[in-house]
């Protein structure tokens, strides 16, 4: 019985935590200022995109041709505080909705509050994407099926979210070293990975996953690996009004949709259909903007305790090691375990 009533209560308060932040995120709209509203040309069954972003030129023109090329049909978009033209480049996009914002990153939830107002006003029914400009999302058989046919499996399988490892991506050599062209594929400049030391637990009361390991880790927290970046991602969801991300895209609300992926095969040891978030953080220009985000103090809830964080990526490490792998295809990482086609042949 004991067990029971802990239960139902655990469900109430996190029923109640989801009803405070869809209302953080509906007041969040006083916040946001429209530039481009060209959401009247939102179909039913439209695969959309939710992004907010600050100062990402170096990075638009590759992601935007990724995830057109994936199937994404319209991107709705908040440029945080922009000062390097993104937003005005954002604003001629002929699939591109866009509002702009001075706020607080960090007060918004990191920009999560701005979006969950977009996915409540525009994503419902719809199956909503919502990443970073410097996340490339890649699935079993992405270059021969667009998004559209992965929903469908999605669909067929029951599944109402995909899962992702975040892969970062290095390159070889002291960070800062390779020079990258404004049309450039960012891969080409970031070609190697970690394959191993990955990890993860289940969290209560969220049921969310929490999975860590992987280059940043290794490099940046060998001390204290529980610091080290969270890697799980469910960016794929097909949205209802009642949803809300709690942390980033690591977690949400009702917690049952937490469950809808327990892992890369490499950790779970299951056969399901999952992603991979190629994380391109670290191309030219990561240690003038380490050093900004330090002083602008916007990215983490404790700041202070990643100051060392930002000093050593500051410090131009080489991330690569022996063990590193070179980025080829889809088909390696489900070889190595990092993504799983679930039967879909």
């Amino acid at each position: 019985m004991t067990g029971g009533v802990s239960g139902l209560w655990s469900l109430y308060r996190m029923r109640l935590k989801r009803r405070r932040l869809l209302w953080r995120s509906i007041r969040s709209r006083r916040q946001l200022t429209q530039v481009a509203d060209r959401t009247a040309q939102i179909e039913q069954d439209q695969v959309l995109a939710f992004v907010v972003l600050r100062n990402e030129m170096q990075r638009l023109p590759n992601f935007l041709t990724h995830y057109r090329r994936l199937g994404v049909e319209h991107f709705l978009i908040v440029a945080n505080d922009c000062t390097d033209g993104s937003a005005e480049y954002l604003a001629q996009q002929p699939d591109v909705s866009l509002w702009s914002t001075d706020a607080s990153y960090k007060s918004a939830r990191f920009g999560v509050d701005w979006l969950t107002w977009l996915q409540f006003r525009y994503g419902h029914g719809h199956w909503c994407l919502t990443v970073d400009v410097d996340e490339l999302l890649i699935y079993p058989h992405h270059d021969q099926r667009p998004l559209p046919a992965l929903t469908q499996r999605l669909e067929a399988t029951g599944a109402q979210a995909l899962g992702a490892l975040m892969l970062d991506l290095y390159p070889k050599g002291p960070l800062g070293s390779v020079s990258v062209g404004a049309d450039a594929d960012p891969i080409d400049a970031l070609p190697w990975f970690d394959a191993g030391s990955y990890r993860a637990v289940r969290q209560a009361p969220m049921q969310n996953l929490w999975l860590q390991g992987g280059a940043r880790e290794r490099v940046f927290f060998p001390e204290n690996p529980s610091r080290g970046p969270t890697l799980n991602k469910l960016p794929l969801v097909k949205w209802s009004r009642r949803f809300a991300y709690a942390n980033s895209t690591h977690s949400i609300l009702p917690p049952h949709l937490n469950n809808e992926w327990d892992g890369p095969p490499v950790i779970s040891g299951k056969d399901q259909l999952s992603g991979v978030l190629l994380h391109t953080k670290f191309l030219p220009g990561v240690i003038e903007r380490s050093e900004e985000e330090k002083t602008r103090r916007e990215h983490f809830g404790q700041p202070d305790q990643f100051d060392a964080y930002y000093d050593a990526i500051g410090d131009a490490p080489d991330l690569w090691h022996p063990d590193a792998h070179h980025f080829e295809d889809w088909q390696q990482l489900a070889r190595l375990g990092l993504m799983s086609t679930g039967g879909w042949a």
